[in-house]
C-alpha cells in the first residue's frame, strides 16, 4: 500500500510540474497558429526556409514552464542574437553575396522605382498612428511595406521591442505570399498595352563598376545614415566578396552555409517571441491588416510610377518593373516576369526587373535608417 501512495504522489508531482496542466487557451490557439504556418510551409511552400522554423519556434514558444526566457540555455541564446542586433546584418551580408547589383548599375534610373515602392512604408506609418500606434512603433509596422524580413526584425527591436512577433511574422508572411498578392496589384495599374512593351536588355556592366558599387555604396550610406552602418555595411561587403573575383571561398560560405546557420536562428527566436501574452491581442490585428496595406501601396505606387517613367522615355520602360522596387529578391523580379508571361507570352523583363529589385534592398535599409535617424 504504501509503494502504491507513493506512485501516486509521484504521478501527481509529475503532473503538477508538466506543461499540461499550466496550457491556457492563449498557448493553444498559439499552437494551431504554429501549425498553420508550418501547413503554409510544407503544403504550399511559401517561403518554407523562413516559415518553418518560424512555426515552430511559435510552437515551442507556447509550452509552459519550459523556462525559455528565465534561465541561460540555448533558446535564450539565439534570443540574444536578435535583441543585440547580431543576426540581421549576418543576413544582409549573405544576401549581398547572393545579389547581382548588375542590372541596377547598368540601368541607374530603375533606383528611382526601388524608391518609391518605399512610399508603402509611410503610407503603412500615417495608417498605424491613425489608429492609435505612437510614432515609433507605427515606423516599425510600416517597414513591413518594404518586403525585408531583417531590417523589419533590426528597426523594430530598436524602436518597438514588443511587438517583434507580429512584425516579423507579418514580414515574413507578406514576402511568402508576394505571388498572392502583387499580380491583382498589377493587373490594375497597368493596361494590355502596357504590360506588351518590351524593353532592352540591360547593358554589360564592367567588373570595376561591381566592386566600385559596394565600396562607394558603403562610405555614402554610411556616412549620411550611420544607424544602417551594420546593414549596409555587410549587406555590401557580402557583395564585395562576390564581385571581387578573389574572396570566392568568403562568397561561397556568405551565401550558402553561414546564411542558413544564421536564418535557422534568426526564425527560431522569431517564432520563439509569438508566446500567447504578447501575441494575442488586437495589436497584432491591426499590424497584420497595416503590414498587407503597407505592401499593397508599395506595389502599386511602384508601378505607378513605373507609368511615369513610361511617359518620360516615351513608351521604353513597361510599368510592371515598378512592382519589383520591394526587396523581396528575387521574387518580386520574377512575379514581374511571372504576369508578363501571362498577358504578353514572348516578352521578358526579368533582368530589367532586378534593377528595381535590387534597389529595393538598399532602399528599404534606407528608409530605415532615415525613420531611426528622426526617432532615435
Amino acid at each position: 500500500m504504501e509503494l502504491w501512495n507513493a506512485f501516486i504522489v509521484s504521478i501527481i508531482s509529475v503532473w503538477n510540474d508538466s506543461g499540461y496542466q499550466a496550457l491556457t487557451m492563449g498557448n493553444i490557439i498559439m499552437m494551431i497558429v504554429g501549425f498553420l504556418l508550418l501547413y503554409m510551409a510544407i503544403a504550399k511552400e511559401y517561403e518554407p526556409l523562413l516559415l518553418m522554423p518560424i512555426a515552430f519556434g511559435c510552437i515551442m514558444a507556447n509550452f509552459p514552464k519550459t523556462g525559455f526566457n528565465d534561465e541561460m540555455n540555448v533558446m535564450m541564446a539565439i534570443g540574444f542574437g536578435i535583441k543585440y542586433e547580431i543576426f540581421p546584418p549576418i543576413i544582409f551580408m549573405g544576401v549581398g553575396a547572393m545579389t547581382d547589383f548588375g542590372p541596377m548599375i547598368a540601368s541607374p534610373d530603375t533606383m528611382l522605382l526601388g524608391a518609391a515602392a518605399q512610399f508603402g512604408v509611410f503610407i503603412a506609418l500615417a495608417g498605424a498612428m491613425m489608429v492609435g500606434f505612437d510614432i515609433k512603433e507605427a515606423a516599425s509596422i510600416g517597414i513591413i511595406g518594404g518586403a525585408d524580413g531583417p531590417t523589419s526584425i533590426y528597426l523594430t527591436m530598436k524602436l518597438a521591442p514588443h511587438l517583434l512577433g507580429a512584425i516579423a511574422v507579418a514580414a515574413y508572411s507578406y514576402m511568402s505570399l508576394v505571388p498572392l498578392i502583387q499580380p491583382p496589384c498589377m493587373v490594375l495599374c497597368t493596361s494590355q498595352k502596357d504590360r506588351e512593351i518590351k524593353m532592352l536588355p540591360p547593358r554589360q556592366v564592367t567588373k570595376f563598376e561591381r566592386v566600385m558599387l559596394p565600396v562607394v555604396s558603403t562610405v555614402f550610406i554610411s556616412l549620411l545614415l550611420p544607424a544602417v552602418a551594420s546593414l549596409i555595411g555587410m549587406l555590401m561587403l557580402g557583395n564585395l566578396f562576390r564581385e571581387s573575383g578573389v574572396t570566392d571561398r568568403l562568397s561561397d560560405t556568405a551565401q550558402n552555409s553561414l546564411i542558413n546557420i544564421v536564418t535557422i536562428f534568426l526564425a527560431t527566436g522569431t517564432g520563439l517571441t509569438m508566446d500567447a501574452d504578447s501575441f494575442l491581442n488586437y495589436k497584432t490585428i491591426l499590424i497584420i491588416v497595416l503590414g498587407l496595406i503597407a505592401f499593397i501601396g508599395g506595389t502599386v505606387v511602384g508601378c505607378l510610377f513605373g507609368q511615369l517613367m513610361k511617359i518620360a522615355t516615351g513608351g521604353k520602360v513597361n510599368p510592371l518593373i515598378g512592382s519589383a522596387g520591394v526587396s523581396a529578391v528575387p521574387m518580386a523580379a520574377r512575379v514581374s516576369q511571372m504576369v508578363v508571361q501571362k498577358y504578353a507570352p514572348g516578352n521578358f523583363l526579368l533582368m530589367n526587373a532586378m534593377g528595381p529589385n535590387v534597389s529595393g534592398v538598399i532602399g528599404t535599409a534606407v528608409a530605415a535608417g532615415t525613420m531611426l535617424a528622426m526617432l532615435s
